[in-house]
């Protein structure tokens, strides 16, 4: 079994949208085997196979992430391709969280883009080792030098370059191997001979210039090889390739390999790479294991006789029930199996186990710990944790971020509404980030998400699988209320009517924060009853829903509840929840209260003649820029706009630019909106309750 694991990897492919994942991929089944031709992303004939959706096909992008197995090597790779626009984050996000290595991809050209960063990020969370593969060296314009400096500079990482390229653009060949020395060549129709030549006389000195680099880098993690390289011995490849693994798993160094997915270059090098220095299930610990009896964090193995411990982390809803993935950290799952929710505690009856390949699947008798796989009609959420009935362990949640956008959305039809229901309930559990909220006041149904894409494949969907033809309201942003001041409260809630009455009295004070919300109790000498604080805590909380200045929920904002008193026969958990409430309402208006509002990371990549006129848009949409960078051809810009500005950028920034541009969008953070602003937010929502008032 140990055999098996050590042979076994848990990859993902990410990358910022457009730079060749999916193309990648597509290569990687058809070398090992998996496919016996190849789709592309984009254009007529048969779609790529990790694309499986329609909608994926359409619009030339993933939406969602495609899980498969292929074996390479003596090597069976459970592998992951995750969607590269912002929009769909969590699908990278929970991925990573079940993966054991990745593959970050770049563009030759673009280098370092907006989403790598984030994807960065994510691979920083979850301390998943990664390789990296600068795609698209025959593009014109192609540069991997600068996108290795730009690996080193803007993500503080240590990039170690193992291969050269043999030509760039469209004279880009094949790759100089600075481990072994040699120049891989890659033949037939399809690149699948790859061929062994010497090194062109001509590349030889770089080619000596570039090892001596990668040998002087490698030798910080290895005293043997500095031994060697002080004593100017020659370095033996099997070294190279055990201390490039071992400081990659140590997560010290990211090797960098080179090649054009498209061309069919560099792929099967770096399916060798994937099987040399990344982890084995081994090779890792699961991140977040807890024990919920006592608190105490667990050590997990994947020993296949050990109690299971697994991660649900994506889930589909298909025609024949929810289709679970899990990735098994310890234990084994057969079909037919009780396994217990460590969440609910409910104890749930596993259903058919099936290992995937896009969209379609193989049954297995059994999964053991380090396998990824799927099972049919398991009732549970995203993010849950599977166990044996006779333990109860927690594994770390997914980050999930918060919605930036938010639409009104209404059925057409009656009949509409049930289609439109089931869709929601959908949609809900599948995608941490989809939100769904009713409206206290209109009554309106409330769809949130990351972006307007995002919005829009899922009413798409919704029309599309349920038929439900909908209407959609205008955009909304997510504006939010915060304070900038301490302001204290001394508020007593006193209501009497005859019978038993109310009585609560609340003393303390509201301090910005860093988090959305905290809650401190500082009462001493029980001057309010400690079966009452939950309640006052929950009063603060209700107030946070619906800020005083103009309807936005409320975050940063730190409550302490320093004293107060209670009645032996009035005091209730109402009163003190109604008392919170009040007495947040009355503090938060005497803190120097404002709206914040949501502000954009914006990356604009477009020909250079029209470089002046995106930046000029970008200034008028109250926009900053914070960097822009031009090549010979086309230029980068980056710059954060508030998000309220951004409505519609996609259609104008095509006008603009005759339809040459492109850009991505990203939330960075929350700001104070300008002071006018924050009048016509104010004064729109005193006009939107009065109107309801009168109606």
């Amino acid at each position: 079994m140990n055999d098996m694991l050590r042979n076994t990897r848990n990859i993902g492919i990410s990358a910022h949208i457009d730079s060749g994942k999916t193309t990648l991929t597509e290569r990687i089944l058809y070398y090992a085997g998996r496919i016996h031709r190849m789709g592309e992303v984009r254009g007529g004939g048969r779609g790529a196979k990790m694309d499986f959706m329609d909608l994926e096909r359409e619009k030339g992008i993933t939406i969602t992430s495609a899980a498969t197995t292929l074996t390479w090597d003596g090597h069976r790779i459970n592998l992951i391709d995750t969607p590269g626009h912002v929009d769909f984050t969590i699908e990278v996000e929970r991925s990573l969280r079940a993966l054991d290595g990745a593959v970050m991809v770049l563009c030759g050209v673009g280098g370092v883009q907006s989403q790598t960063i984030t994807v960065d990020r994510q691979m920083k969370r979850y301390d998943v080792p990664r390789l990296t593969f600068i795609n698209k060296l025959d593009r014109q314009g192609a540069d991997p030098d600068r996108v290795v400096e730009a690996i080193r500079d803007k993500l503080r990482l240590v990039p170690v370059l193992i291969q050269i390229p043999i030509g760039l653009e469209d004279r880009f060949e094949g790759v100089v191997d600075l481990i072994n020395m040699v120049a891989d060549y890659f033949e037939g129709e399809h690149g699948e001979q790859c061929v062994t030549r010497p090194i062109p006389a001509a590349l030889e000195p770089r080619a000596c210039q570039a090892r001596e680099a990668m040998l002087d880098t490698l030798c910080m993690y290895s005293d043997d090889m500095m031994a060697l390289m002080l004593d100017d011995e020659p370095v033996p490849a099997d070294m190279i390739v055990e201390t490039l693994r071992r400081a990659t798993l140590e997560r010290a160094i990211t090797p960098v390999l080179l090649g054009s997915a498209y061309k069919n270059r560099g792929v099967q090098n770096l399916l060798d790479a994937v099987v040399r220095y990344l982890p084995s299930p081994l090779d890792r610990q699961a991140a977040g294991a807890t024990d919920i009896e006592t608190g105490l964090p667990v050590a997990l193995t994947p020993d296949p006789e050990a109690p299971l411990v697994a991660l649900a982390f994506k889930l589909t809803e298909e025609p024949f029930g929810q289709l679970t993935y899990l990735r098994v950290y310890s234990g084994s799952i057969r079909k037919g199996d009780i396994v217990q929710n460590s969440r609910t505690r409910r104890r749930l009856r596993v259903g058919r186990v099936v290992r995937m390949h896009a969209d379609e699947r193989s049954d297995v008798d059994v999964a053991h710990g380090g396998d990824i796989i799927a099972v049919i009609g398991l009732d549970c959420a995203s993010g849950d944790t599977l166990c044996s009935p006779d333990i109860a362990v927690s594994l770390e949640g997914l980050h999930v971020p918060e919605p930036v956008m938010t639409l009104a959305i209404s059925p057409r039809k009656q009949d509409d509404a049930r289609r439109l229901s089931k869709a929601l309930n959908r949609f809900m559990r599948e995608d941490p980030t989809f939100r769904v909220s009713v409206d206290p006041e209109t009554r309106q149904t409330l769809i949130a998400g990351m972006g307007e894409l995002h919005l829009e494949i899922y009413t798409e969907r919704m029309r599309r699988e349920y038929h439900a033809d909908v209407e959609i309201g205008r955009p909304r942003v997510a504006y939010r209320e915060a304070i900038t001041a301490v302001s204290g409260f001394d508020y007593r809630h006193r209501k009497q009517t005859g019978g038993a009455g109310q009585y609560a009295h609340v003393v303390g004070r509201l301090e910005p924060s860093e988090s959305p919300f905290e809650f401190a109790n500082e009462i001493s000498g029980g001057t309010i009853p400690k079966e009452f604080i939950p309640a006052c805590e929950k009063g603060f909380r209700d107030a946070c829903i619906k800020g005083p200045l103009a309807g936005f929920p409320v975050t940063g904002v730190r409550v302490v509840l320093a004293d107060g008193s209670a009645h032996d026969v009035d005091s209730s958990d109402l009163a003190f929840r109604t008392a919170a409430r009040m007495a947040f309402q009355y503090a938060f208006a005497r803190a120097r209260p404002v709206i914040l509002e949501p502000i954009m990371r914006v990356d604009v990549e477009t020909p250079v003649p029209f470089m002046g006129t995106v930046q000029g848009d970008l200034a008028s949409r109250r926009g900053i820029l914070m960097n822009a960078e031009s090549g010979s051809d086309s230029a980068v810009i980056l710059a954060e706009v508030p998000l309220a500005e951004m409505f519609g950028y996609a259609t104008d920034l095509r006008s603009r630019t005759q339809g040459r541009a492109t850009f991505t969008m990203e939330f960075s953070r929350y700001k104070q909106v300008p002071a006018g602003l924050q009048e016509a937010l104010m004064d729109k929502a005193l006009r939107e309750k009065g109107r309801k008032r009168a109606a």
